[in-house]
């Protein structure tokens, strides 16, 4: 007897959504279950922006994927109606040598993007917003953007229930086996639900579902700050101040956007580098004085209308990160049928549309043309003993 649905999908937030809508799209019965609401705030797919960039430093491998994401965000907001991506142009801020600056060149050049380069002086005259240090440059690339997380995630599930999925929220997953058969059993507090094909998009609590494989991930809490400048928004609006990451020869980096919600909206900042391990059930979700001033503090010589403007709220968010910080994007290593979707957090958001096609992949076909080895779990070693 055929299972009554062709996949399950646990977890909707950015990837979960976008596998539920690519596969839905294909045809397949899908059923989908996230614990929390639609485009909830408790894990990494929220705060209204996230960076969108092609040269990129974290290894010039992502970079057809990061192309195709584009592409697809593009359909995404013409099927939605919504502008769920903004293009905005963005900046690498630091010196030459700098992993993220010379990473980004290497990348652009490997792949022939088109990017330029700004010493101190000419990017202070395009972008005066920002007050480099001496020595400091900038890696620009004109096709870098602003994605919105929230209306991506609502945009995916939206018309993946258009196209027959079936998704429930506020129902957390307690467990999921395999059958003797090869079915994919899940049982939730309301039911237990079976399926040809399981993919496993867990966020920050892939460690409660990925049991009996050691999965290396650990979670961090990261925090996002707005900020009204001081003089007001003007300056910092999307045509005038892009989106830009700044790394200084410590290793610390920021990264921001501009101000995107109109006049009392503010511009967002957050440190990439700083944050502590945190469990997602626990996570502290309030904003501490001594946080904020610790923003401002890195903030004053590098752009300090925003440093001395007013602080307007904050939000904490989950890293959810692997050793070497690259993702794990491929078939559970006992179980073929069970495709896994973890270890994101960080620089993961920029890639939702093209995970949730690649997740599509490895559901229906056992495979994908995207280039994801580097992705594969069993670089861990991950067969629990």
């Amino acid at each position: 007897m055929a299972a009554p649905y062709d996949v399950i999908v646990i977890g909707l937030g950015g990837m979960g959504s976008a596998a539920a809508y690519h596969l839905a799209g294909r045809g397949k019965r899908v059923l989908g279950l996230e614990q929390f609401r639609p485009a909830h705030a408790l894990g990494a797919s929220h705060g209204g922006s996230r960076i969108y960039r092609q040269s990129y430093a974290e290894g010039s491998g992502y970079v057809p994927l990061l192309l195709r994401s584009r592409e697809l965000w593009h359909e995404l907001a013409a099927d939605c109606g919504q502008e769920v991506f903004t293009t905005t142009g963005g900046l690498v801020i630091g010196p030459q040598d700098s992993p993220m600056v010379a990473g980004s060149v290497r990348s652009a050049r490997d792949w022939g993007l088109a990017h330029e380069m700004l010493d101190r002086t000419e990017l202070r005259r395009r972008f005066p917003t920002f007050t480099p240090a001496d020595g400091e440059v900038a890696f620009y690339e004109r096709e870098a953007g602003v994605a919105r997380p929230e209306l991506t995630v609502s945009a995916h599930l939206d018309l993946a229930a258009r196209h027959g999925a079936d998704l429930r929220f506020e129902e957390p997953v307690r467990s999921w086996q395999i059958d003797a058969p090869g079915n994919a059993r899940v049982t939730t507090a309301k039911g237990t639900y079976v399926a040809d094909r399981l993919v496993i998009a867990p966020g920050a609590w892939a460690s409660r579902l990925l049991r009996g494989i050691d999965v290396p991930v650990h979670v961090e809490r990261r925090v996002m700050y707005w900020f009204a400048p001081r003089g007001g928004t003007a300056p910092f609006t999307a045509d005038r101040h892009p989106v830009y990451v700044w790394e200084d020869r410590d290793g610390t980096d920021i990264y921001g956007f501009p101000a995107l919600d109109g006049p009392d909206g503010g511009a967002k900042v957050a440190f990439h580098t700083v944050g502590s391990r945190a469990d997602p059930d626990e996570l502290d979700r309030e904003i501490h004085p001594e946080e904020v001033e610790a923003m401002r503090a890195y903030l004053r010589p590098r752009i300090p209308a925003l440093a001395e403007g007013r602080f307007l709220t904050g939000a904490a968010c989950t890293y959810t990160l692997t050793p070497d910080e690259h993702f794990v994007l491929s078939a559970h290593p006992q179980h073929p049928q069970v495709t896994i979707a973890c270890g994101f957090s960080g620089h993961g958001f920029k890639f939702v549309p093209v995970i949730g096609e690649i997740i599509a992949d490895l559901a229906v076909e056992g495979s994908t043309a995207h280039p994801i080895a580097a992705f594969d779990v069993r670089r861990f070693d991950t067969v629990a003993s």
